[in-house]
C-alpha cells in the first residue's frame, strides 16, 4: 500500500509526511513524495527519514504528466494528497505567473494523470482510490467584523492572485468529480503555523527577525484577523478526511483561534522575552508598522463544525499551546533557519519590505 503526496518537502506537506510515517496505523505504507524543490521546498525537513525505505522522494513537477503517470503506474497509490502549490500572497502580488502555472496548470495536469490512472483501476482498488486536494480559506474572500465565519457553502470571492489561483484549482477538482466521476475530497484550511514554516510568513518571520534584532514589520494597523491552525492539527484533519470523508465533499479546517495580527506579534514577543530574553530589552520594541499590502483581506474565519459533526475532528492545540511549541521549535533549530535564509530569501525580503 502507498500514497502519493505532492509538495511533501514544503511546510505542511513535510509535516504531513512525518506524521503519516510516525503513526502505527499508517506507518507501514510507503509515501511517494513528489516535490519540485522550489524555494520553500526543503529536503532537510525530512532529514529524519533518510534511509527509510517507506519514504520514496522524487524530484519533479506536478505538471510533468509523464512522470506522474510513471509514478502512479509503478506504485499504484491508493490516494493522492495534493499539497503542491505556490502559497504566499505577497509573492503572488510581485509575480503572479508562477501561481497560475503551479496552482492552476499543475493541478489540471495532476487531475488528468489521476483520472487516467483511476479509470484503468478495477474492483476494490478503483472504489478505494481518492484524490485529496488541500486548499485555503482565502478563496472565500474577506469577512466584515462580526460576519459569520466561512462555511463550505460560502461563495468564492478571491481577492489576490494567490487566492484566485487556488479558487481556480478548487473549481477544477470539483469539475473533475462532477464530469468524470473522479473520487475527490477538498479541504480548505485557515492559516497554518508550526515547525518547518518558511520564514516569509508572519509567525516565523517575526520569530527569526526578533532573534536577529531586526524590525518586526506589521502591515498597516495590524488588525487584520486570521484563524490560526497548528500544522499538526491540520495533518490530523487531512487524515480524517482521507479516511472517512464523503466523496465529492469539501471540509473546512480551522483552529477556532481568531486573532488580529498585532496580537500574534505581541504573543511571540512575550514568549521570546520569557524563553530567550534580549539584553537590548523587550522584543516588542522592534515592532514596526509598515505600508499595507495591496488588497489586503481584513478578516478570515473558519466554521469547522462540518468536519467535527461528520468526522469527529477537532483541533488538539489551543493557540497558546501551539505558539509556545512553535517558538520553542525555532529556538531549538537555529541551523535550519540559517540554512533556509539564503541569498534568494534575503533578496525577496528586500524587494517586499524595502520600500514600505
Amino acid at each position: 500500500m502507498s500514497i502519493l503526496v505532492t509538495g511533501g518537502a514544503g511546510f505542511i506537506g513535510s509535516n504531513f509526511v512525518l506524521d503519516w510515517l510516525a503513526d502505527p496505523a499508517t506507518g507501514g505504507e510507503t509515501v511517494v513524495n513528489l516535490d519540485a524543490l522550489t524555494y520553500a521546498g526543503n529536503l532537510s525537513n525530512l532529514a529524519t527519514l533518510q534511509g527509510d525505505a517507506r519514504h520514496v522522494f522524487v524530484h519533479g513537477d506536478i505538471g510533468d504528466r509523464a512522470l506522474v503517470g510513471q509514478l502512479l503506474a509503478g506504485h499504484r497509490p491508493r490516494a493522492i494528497v495534493h499539497f503542491a502549490a505556490e502559497s504566499h500572497v505577497d509573492r503572488s502580488i510581485l509575480g503572479p505567473g508562477a501561481f497560475i502555472k503551479t496552482n492552476v496548470e499543475g493541478t489540471f495536469a495532476l487531475l488528468e494523470a489521476a483520472r487516467a490512472h483511476w479509470s484503468a483501476l478495477e474492483g476494490e482498488e478503483r472504489a478505494a482510490f481518492r484524490f485529496l486536494h488541500v486548499s485555503t480559506d482565502e478563496v472565500y474572500g474577506s469577512l466584515a467584523p462580526g460576519a459569520p465565519a466561512f462555511t463550505e457553502n460560502h461563495p468564492y470571492e478571491p481577492n489576490s492572485p494567490y487566492s484566485a489561483s487556488k479558487a481556480a484549482s478548487d473549481h477544477l477538482v470539483r469539475a473533475w468529480h462532477h464530469t468524470y466521476g473522479l473520487p475527490v475530497l477538498t479541504t480548505n484550511c485557515s492559516n497554518n503555523y508550526g515547525p518547518y514554516h518558511f520564514p516569509e510568513k508572519l509567525i516565523p518571520l517575526m520569530i527569526v527577525n526578533a532573534l536577529a534584532g531586526k524590525p518586526l514589520p506589521v502591515y498597516g494597523d495590524g488588525m487584520q484577523v486570521r484563524d490560526w491552525l497548528y500544522v499538526g492539527d491540520h495533518c490530523s484533519a487531512i487524515r480524517a478526511v482521507l479516511a472517512r470523508g464523503r466523496v465529492g465533499q469539501t471540509y473546512n479546517v480551522g483552529g477556532w483561534n481568531e486573532k488580529p495580527n498585532i496580537e500574534i506579534v505581541t504573543a511571540i514577543c512575550s514568549l521570546l522575552d520569557e524563553l530567550r530574553p534580549s539584553p537590548a530589552g523587550p522584543y516588542a520594541r522592534l515592532v514596526t508598522h509598515v505600508k499595507d499590502r495591496p488588497g489586503h483581506d481584513r478578516r478570515y474565519a473558519i466554521d469547522a463544525r462540518k468536519i467535527e459533526r461528520e468526522l469527529g475532528w477537532r483541533p488538539a492545540e489551543t493557540f497558546e499551546t501551539g505558539i509556545r511549541r512553535t517558538v520553542r521549535w525555532y529556538l531549538d533549530h537555529a541551523d535550519w533557519v540559517a540554512e533556509v535564509q539564503s541569498g534568494g530569501y534575503r533578496d525577496w525580503v528586500a524587494a517586499n519590505y524595502g520600500r514600505r
